[in-house]
């Protein structure tokens, strides 16, 4: 299974994960109740039940670039273009925009 931990700005908003069913995006339950929230997207509103999806969730799969950037990090990582969760961990802990996706390391996130 993959995880990666998902910012929005500086705050610790959700987790997403890959396993062999699909996609899951939950927020954490210390973000949704501070009252700076807001929703990774339209798409993901705030909430307390996890979304759970067959593909990658359109908002996430929109971070990945494309056109000669996703050539260049293809070929740097030696990643295919069909796995999409590798290619948004390695190219957007800092992309446009507020949202950044952190894989998960060390055992200190295996508490969230």
């Amino acid at each position: 299974m993959k995880r990666a931990k998902v910012f929005v700005g500086t705050s610790f908003a959700g987790v997403l994960s890959e396993n062999d069913t699909g996609y899951e995006f939950y927020y954490v339950s210390a973000y949704l109740s501070s009252e700076n929230a807001e929703a990774v997207s339209l798409t993901l509103p705030l909430s307390n039940k996890p979304y759970k999806s067959n593909v990658l969730f359109p908002f996430f799969d929109g971070l990945i670039p494309e056109g000669w950037l996703l050539d260049i990090a293809e070929q740097s990582w030696k990643i295919t273009a069909s796995d999409r969760f590798s290619l948004l961990l390695a190219c957007c802990k800092d992309c446009i925009g507020n949202v950044s996706v952190i894989p998960f390391v060390g055992k200190e996130d295996d508490n969230v």
